[in-house]
């Protein structure tokens, strides 16, 4: 599995943008897809997810300002961003789960993959105040 993500940049704060996250391969068995972040000096962290059948979850963090979406059709997932901060600033990056799910714990959720996690290159993001 491959995943390529595009559409990040420099923005505004206050403004919104919409990363994309294209897969290809053995897409056939993916069960969720998500997005993590990380800013300069601090740990990765999730944003959001979604599972095959379309059921979302956000950090606890993430929730109101961030809105993931895939279209199955075009093998692509979204991450819709609004209200874009300073503190939004960081390299966003897309992972696919085989065989596996998201599990809750710690107001996040962690990807489990039985059968593979497969990461993207990331895109960065910077929010200019």
């Amino acid at each position: 599995v491959q995943l390529v993500e595009s559409g990040g940049g420099l923005v505004q704060a206050g403004g919104s943008l919409t990363l994309s996250c294209a897969t290809s391969g053995s897409t056939v068995n993916i069960s969720a897809m998500g997005w993590y972040r990380q800013a300069p000096g601090k740990q990765r962290e999730l944003v959001a997810g979604i599972t095959s059948g379309g059921s979302t979850k956000y950090a606890d963090s993430m929730k109101g300002r961030f809105t993931v979406s895939r279209d199955n059709a075009k093998n692509t997932m979204y991450l819709q961003v609004n209200s874009l901060k300073p503190e939004d600033t960081a390299v966003y990056y897309c992972f696919a789960i085989q065989g596996g799910g998201l599990i809750q714990g710690g107001g996040s959720y962690f990807p489990s993959g039985g059968g593979g996690l497969y990461w993207g290159q990331g895109t960065q993001v910077t929010v200019s105040s």
